[in-house]
């Protein structure tokens, strides 16, 4: 077996005095789609920071197609090919939706183009000379996972991608990262809804109060109901 695309040991992350992460350990495979689930307040999100170089310190091993980037700067771990779409999404509310996915850098060559975007997201292309502001939740999500597309990054981190979606752009966003993967991408996905998850994802890595605690291939998840269900409290 190749090396893990992603490989993650032993990592602490701190917010200030806050201690959120404690010794995480998992590892994504080129071409998968894994999922980090948990309850809130698990680590979830702050994995993803942590693997981006995104909190104020962080101790252990993040290991990206065999280099080690703890001590990197986000910037130098941007550019080797690692893309996060924050929960927040980040659209620029003063610039248009063409301008809000031409405005990151090309880090390398293989991303979509605009046009690729747009076949991917017919809505964005309607929407192409639309203010930031003027486009709904579900847009914005679009808009935000294609801008990262753009970059030639081929390790894309979505955080909630579904959060507060109408269950017609939940779909569409779970048709997105099925098509994306076909393409050669490679997705860590942060999902509260496990059972979107199911539909796209090939494992699944529980996490609580800031350590992984199981992995779930996604043919057994079925399967693991019960367990899942007390991990997850619903």
């Amino acid at each position: 077996m190749p090396d893990p695309m992603l490989q993650v040991a032993g990592l602490n992350a701190w917010y200030g005095e806050s201690h959120i992460l404690h010794g995480v350990d998992f590892e994504v495979n080129e071409g998968e789609v894994v999922t980090l689930l948990g309850r809130n307040g698990a680590g979830k999100t702050t994995t993803m920071k942590s693997v981006m170089g995104l909190v104020a310190k962080r101790t252990g091993s993040v290991k990206f197609k065999g280099q080690e980037t703890v001590g990197l700067r986000s910037d130098l771990i941007a550019r080797a090919g690692i893309a996060l779409c924050p929960e927040e999404r980040g659209i620029f509310a003063s610039l248009n939706v063409t301008e809000n996915l031409m405005l990151p850098p090309v880090v390398a060559p293989g991303g979509l183009t605009v046009a690729e975007i747009y076949e991917l997201f017919p809505n964005l292309k309607e929407r192409a000379g639309s203010q930031g502001t003027k486009l709904s939740g579900g847009e914005q999500q679009m808009l935000a996972i294609g801008r990262i597309l753009r970059t030639g990054a081929k390790f894309l981190m979505l955080d909630e991608p579904t959060e507060g979606l109408a269950p017609v752009i939940v779909q569409q966003i779970g048709r997105t990262i099925r098509e994306i993967k076909k393409r050669g991408f490679t997705v860590l996905l942060v999902e509260q809804n496990f059972r979107f998850a199911a539909t796209v994802a090939d494992r699944h890595y529980v996490m609580d109060h800031g350590v992984v605690i199981d992995m779930i291939p996604n043919a057994e998840l079925e399967a693991s109901m019960d367990k899942l269900h007390d991990y997850l409290g619903v």
